[in-house]
């Protein structure tokens, strides 16, 4: 009986405890990763095959997800059955209880799916909080998940318009932080949405005055290293008029990291990753025959 079976799970966590959402190697006396306690939990379900999770979208230390995804392999003992989605959903949260994680869906998945090469698109959101000129006097239901600005207000319509630049298909080597992998990727990449809209605090009726929020997103297939947060410091350096629209211009045109101001990167307080998409015929399940899928097969990161 081939009773091993490939999840794919969505999830999301607060990011502000975790050293981000790849595992840290248990000899190392920091953080753990979001990956670290999701295989843990994994484990807890007790599998024959080793734990080892593919991660499609990788975040920083601090930076949330309302909706990441990563697939793994499953096999149970004495030839028992592969667990139901919503069994799985249960049982990992049950496990994640005491930490800032959640499991919000879960589908089995073909043999041969990967969560991260699979991935159709990302969509990012970055919330930034006007007219706080210190992160204590956020509501405590906001702070570390977003960015406060003490300026009342942002030239919007020059964002909007620097936002235009950034659509597209284009080399983004200047919005890329230096990285050991940074001459192995390839820095063209296609924005296929930037959009800028107001937002609103999580629990903006219940507070005392009103903070206007306003909120950035990005939409690709896929993103450079820390691109959407350099992004996001250009943008609001533009609507703070630090920096001119076609200051911007010139810096994306650099296609040089170098080139990008120092200290303008936004923090990783304000960013969530809110989606990952994939094609529906990718997802669809059909049984196979593979036996040694789960011995054989190598799902890590890459």
């Amino acid at each position: 009986m081939h009773n091993c079976a490939r999840y794919l799970i969505f999830f999301q966590y607060i990011g502000t405890k975790y050293s981000g959402v790849v595992k840290v190697p248990q000899h190392e006396l920091v953080k753990k990763g979001v990956q670290n306690h999701l295989e843990d939990a994994i484990r807890r379900l007790k599998p024959i095959n080793p734990v080892s999770l593919s991660v499609s979208s990788r975040t920083d230390r601090g930076v949330h997800a309302l909706s990441n995804s990563a697939h793994f392999d499953l096999q149970r003992k004495n030839d028992k059955p592969p667990f139901a989605e919503d069994i799985i959903v249960q049982a990992l949260n049950n496990h994640l209880k005491e930490e800032q994680i959640g499991i919000t869906r879960a589908l089995r998945v073909p043999d041969n799916f990967h969560a991260r090469f699979r991935a159709n698109s990302r969509t990012y959101v970055y919330r930034i909080a006007l007219g706080v000129p210190h992160h204590t006097l956020l509501p405590v239901t906001e702070r570390h998940l977003c960015w406060n600005l003490s300026n009342t207000e942002l030239d919007v319509g020059a964002m909007r318009e620097a936002a235009t630049l950034l659509v597209g298909t284009q080399d983004f080597s200047t919005f890329r932080a230096v990285s050991s992998d940074i001459h192995f990727k390839n820095p063209v990449k296609t924005l296929d949405v930037v959009g800028i809209q107001p937002g609103r605090s999580f629990l903006q009726t219940h507070f005392h005055r009103e903070i206007p929020f306003w909120e950035i997103t990005f939409t690709s297939r896929s993103f450079l290293y820390k691109q959407v947060r350099r992004m996001t410091g250009a943008l609001v350096a533009v609507g703070r008029g630090r920096l001119s629209v076609p200051q911007l211009k010139e810096i994306l045109l650099a296609r040089d990291s170098l080139a990008y101001p120092q200290a303008m990167a936004a923090p990783p307080d304000g960013l969530f990753l809110t989606r990952v998409d994939y094609r529906e015929t990718d997802l669809q399940f059909s049984q196979q025959t593979s036996e040694e899928q789960c011995i054989s097969s190598g799902n890590s990161e890459e």
